[in-house]
Protein backbone atom coordinates (compact mmCIF):
# COMPACT_ATOMS: atom_id res chain seq x y z
CA UNK A 1 0.00 0.00 0.00
CA UNK A 2 1.39 3.37 -1.22
CA UNK A 3 1.97 5.72 2.18
CA UNK A 4 0.54 9.08 2.83
CA UNK A 5 4.07 10.46 1.82
CA UNK A 6 3.63 8.92 -2.09
CA UNK A 7 1.08 10.93 -1.93
CA UNK A 8 2.08 14.35 -0.90
CA UNK A 9 5.40 14.04 -3.03
CA UNK A 10 3.08 13.27 -6.20
CA UNK A 11 0.97 16.29 -5.30
CA UNK A 12 4.44 18.27 -4.90
CA UNK A 13 5.62 17.37 -8.50
CA UNK A 14 2.45 18.08 -10.14
CA UNK A 15 3.58 20.76 -12.27
CA UNK A 16 2.94 22.65 -15.40
CA UNK A 17 4.47 21.35 -18.28
CA UNK A 18 4.10 22.93 -21.90
CA UNK A 19 6.92 20.78 -23.72
CA UNK A 20 5.09 17.60 -24.16
CA UNK A 21 5.30 14.89 -26.88
CA UNK A 22 3.15 12.63 -27.96
CA UNK A 23 4.99 9.49 -26.49
CA UNK A 24 3.41 8.32 -23.17
CA UNK A 25 5.00 5.99 -20.49
CA UNK A 26 1.58 4.10 -20.12
CA UNK A 27 -1.00 2.53 -22.33
CA UNK A 28 -4.21 3.95 -23.81
CA UNK A 29 -5.78 1.49 -21.90
CA UNK A 30 -4.18 2.57 -18.40
CA UNK A 31 -5.23 6.48 -19.13
CA UNK A 32 -8.79 4.88 -19.20
CA UNK A 33 -7.99 2.71 -15.95
CA UNK A 34 -7.29 6.41 -14.49
CA UNK A 35 -9.72 8.64 -15.73
CA UNK A 36 -12.57 5.76 -14.81
CA UNK A 37 -10.93 5.53 -11.15
CA UNK A 38 -11.61 9.46 -11.17
CA UNK A 39 -15.48 9.06 -12.00
CA UNK A 40 -15.53 6.48 -9.30
CA UNK A 41 -13.89 8.16 -6.23
CA UNK A 42 -13.61 11.54 -6.53
CA UNK A 43 -16.17 13.60 -4.37
CA UNK A 44 -18.95 15.36 -4.70
CA UNK A 45 -21.57 17.71 -2.66
CA UNK A 46 -24.28 15.67 -1.35
CA UNK A 47 -23.03 13.09 -3.45
CA UNK A 48 -24.60 14.98 -7.46
CA UNK A 49 -21.82 12.92 -9.59
CA UNK A 50 -22.58 16.57 -12.13
CA UNK A 51 -19.03 15.44 -13.40
CA UNK A 52 -18.66 14.79 -16.75
CA UNK A 53 -15.38 13.63 -18.65
CA UNK A 54 -14.51 13.05 -22.31
CA UNK A 55 -11.06 11.17 -22.87
CA UNK A 56 -9.91 12.43 -26.37
CA UNK A 57 -6.47 10.48 -27.13
CA UNK A 58 -4.07 10.11 -30.49
CA UNK A 59 -6.11 11.58 -33.30
CA UNK A 60 -8.91 12.97 -31.65
CA UNK A 61 -6.84 15.00 -29.24
CA UNK A 62 -5.39 16.23 -32.38
CA UNK A 63 -8.58 17.30 -33.96
CA UNK A 64 -9.34 19.09 -30.89
CA UNK A 65 -6.61 21.53 -31.37
CA UNK A 66 -7.24 21.80 -35.13
CA UNK A 67 -11.19 23.06 -33.78
CA UNK A 68 -9.73 25.20 -31.58
CA UNK A 69 -7.51 26.80 -34.27
CA UNK A 70 -10.50 26.93 -36.77
CA UNK A 71 -12.56 28.95 -33.80
CA UNK A 72 -9.56 31.15 -32.99
CA UNK A 73 -8.18 32.21 -36.62
CA UNK A 74 -10.94 34.88 -36.70
CA UNK A 75 -10.97 36.13 -33.70
CA UNK A 76 -7.39 37.19 -33.58
CA UNK A 77 -5.35 39.76 -35.35
CA UNK A 78 -3.50 38.18 -38.93
CA UNK A 79 -0.30 39.40 -37.88
CA UNK A 80 -0.48 37.41 -34.30
CA UNK A 81 -2.05 34.52 -35.62
CA UNK A 82 1.08 32.70 -35.65
CA UNK A 83 1.73 33.09 -32.62
CA UNK A 84 -0.99 31.54 -31.45
CA UNK A 85 -1.10 28.93 -33.98
CA UNK A 86 2.74 27.70 -32.72
CA UNK A 87 0.89 27.86 -29.01
CA UNK A 88 -1.70 25.75 -30.31
CA UNK A 89 0.48 23.22 -32.24
CA UNK A 90 2.14 22.95 -28.75
CA UNK A 91 -0.92 21.48 -27.28
CA UNK A 92 -1.46 19.28 -30.29
CA UNK A 93 1.67 17.47 -30.10
CA UNK A 94 0.67 16.09 -26.90
CA UNK A 95 -0.98 12.50 -26.49
CA UNK A 96 -4.26 13.64 -25.34
CA UNK A 97 -6.97 16.46 -24.13
CA UNK A 98 -9.26 15.73 -21.32
CA UNK A 99 -12.33 17.21 -21.33
CA UNK A 100 -14.02 18.28 -17.97
CA UNK A 101 -17.58 19.59 -18.39
CA UNK A 102 -20.45 20.26 -15.96
CA UNK A 103 -24.00 18.34 -16.63
CA UNK A 104 -26.81 21.22 -14.65
CA UNK A 105 -29.63 18.42 -14.23
CA UNK A 106 -27.99 16.67 -10.84
CA UNK A 107 -27.79 20.00 -9.91
CA UNK A 108 -31.17 21.22 -10.82
CA UNK A 109 -32.69 18.15 -8.92
CA UNK A 110 -30.70 19.04 -6.14
CA UNK A 111 -31.91 22.57 -5.88
CA UNK A 112 -35.25 21.30 -6.08
CA UNK A 113 -34.59 18.88 -3.23
CA UNK A 114 -32.77 21.64 -1.35
CA UNK A 115 -34.46 24.38 -1.59
CA UNK A 116 -32.23 25.78 1.40
CA UNK A 117 -29.05 25.30 -0.21
CA UNK A 118 -30.15 26.07 -3.37
CA UNK A 119 -27.68 28.86 -4.61
CA UNK A 120 -24.55 26.64 -3.41
CA UNK A 121 -25.08 24.28 -5.70
CA UNK A 122 -23.41 25.58 -8.64
CA UNK A 123 -20.54 26.14 -6.77
CA UNK A 124 -20.69 22.81 -5.07
CA UNK A 125 -20.31 21.40 -8.84
CA UNK A 126 -17.42 23.25 -9.95
CA UNK A 127 -15.67 22.67 -6.65
CA UNK A 128 -16.30 19.25 -7.56
CA UNK A 129 -14.73 19.92 -10.89
CA UNK A 130 -11.83 21.19 -9.82
CA UNK A 131 -10.93 18.38 -7.79
CA UNK A 132 -11.63 16.01 -10.45
CA UNK A 133 -8.96 18.20 -12.62
CA UNK A 134 -6.30 18.05 -10.17
CA UNK A 135 -7.08 14.26 -9.10
CA UNK A 136 -6.29 13.51 -12.68
CA UNK A 137 -3.66 15.97 -13.19
CA UNK A 138 -1.56 14.48 -10.67
CA UNK A 139 -2.48 10.77 -11.15
CA UNK A 140 -1.42 11.15 -14.81
CA UNK A 141 1.92 12.71 -13.33
CA UNK A 142 3.00 10.40 -11.19
CA UNK A 143 2.51 7.76 -13.96
CA UNK A 144 5.53 9.74 -15.94
CA UNK A 145 3.24 11.98 -18.21
CA UNK A 146 3.90 15.89 -18.33
CA UNK A 147 0.60 18.49 -18.43
CA UNK A 148 -1.09 21.45 -18.11
CA UNK A 149 -3.97 22.77 -17.95
CA UNK A 150 -6.85 24.89 -20.50
CA UNK A 151 -9.31 27.03 -20.70
CA UNK A 152 -10.27 27.52 -24.38
CA UNK A 153 -13.98 27.25 -23.46
CA UNK A 154 -16.65 28.44 -24.19
CA UNK A 155 -15.12 29.37 -27.43
CA UNK A 156 -14.92 26.11 -27.85
CA UNK A 157 -17.89 24.35 -26.84
CA UNK A 158 -19.84 24.25 -29.71
CA UNK A 159 -17.38 22.78 -32.09
CA UNK A 160 -16.43 20.22 -29.61
CA UNK A 161 -20.18 19.18 -28.46
CA UNK A 162 -20.79 18.85 -32.18
CA UNK A 163 -18.30 16.48 -33.12
CA UNK A 164 -18.23 14.34 -29.75
CA UNK A 165 -22.23 14.11 -29.58
CA UNK A 166 -21.70 16.12 -25.95
CA UNK A 167 -24.91 17.14 -24.54
CA UNK A 168 -26.10 20.85 -24.96
CA UNK A 169 -26.54 21.52 -21.65
CA UNK A 170 -23.40 19.93 -20.08
CA UNK A 171 -20.92 23.14 -19.67
CA UNK A 172 -17.07 22.99 -20.35
CA UNK A 173 -14.95 23.42 -17.53
CA UNK A 174 -11.43 22.94 -18.44
CA UNK A 175 -8.98 20.76 -20.64
CA UNK A 176 -6.49 19.01 -19.57
CA UNK A 177 -3.20 18.21 -22.02
CA UNK A 178 -0.92 15.42 -21.41
CA UNK A 179 1.93 13.78 -23.23
CA UNK A 180 5.64 12.74 -22.60
CA UNK A 181 7.75 15.18 -21.69
CA UNK A 182 10.30 16.61 -24.30
CA UNK A 183 13.90 17.25 -23.75
CA UNK A 184 14.71 19.36 -20.80
CA UNK A 185 11.23 20.27 -19.92
CA UNK A 186 11.13 18.68 -16.32
CA UNK A 187 14.57 20.13 -15.21
CA UNK A 188 13.62 23.39 -16.81
CA UNK A 189 10.75 23.57 -14.46
CA UNK A 190 12.61 21.52 -11.22
CA UNK A 191 15.03 24.15 -11.78
CA UNK A 192 13.17 27.11 -11.95
CA UNK A 193 11.63 26.29 -8.96
CA UNK A 194 8.46 27.53 -7.88
CA UNK A 195 7.31 31.12 -6.20
CA UNK A 196 5.44 31.04 -3.07
CA UNK A 197 3.92 33.82 -1.21
CA UNK A 198 4.65 33.50 2.56
CA UNK A 199 3.20 30.85 3.90
CA UNK A 200 2.31 32.91 6.93
CA UNK A 201 0.02 34.76 5.37
CA UNK A 202 -1.74 31.60 3.82
CA UNK A 203 -1.69 29.12 6.60
CA UNK A 204 -3.30 29.26 10.15
CA UNK A 205 -3.93 26.81 12.51
CA UNK A 206 -5.43 26.91 15.90
CA UNK A 207 -5.51 24.55 18.79
CA UNK A 208 -2.46 22.23 18.01
CA UNK A 209 -1.35 20.27 20.94
CA UNK A 210 1.39 18.44 19.05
Amino acid sequence: MASSMDFLKACENRRTIYQITNKIPISDARVEEIARHNVLHVPSSFNSQSTRIVVLLNDEHKQFWEFVKEVLKPQVPEEQFPQTEKKLDGFKAGHGTILFLNDPNPVKKLQSQFALYAQHFPGWATQSNAMAQYHLWTALEAEGCACNLQHYNPIIDQKAKGHWNIPQEWELQAQLVFGGYAEGAREAVDKGGKQQQPIEERLFIHGAKN
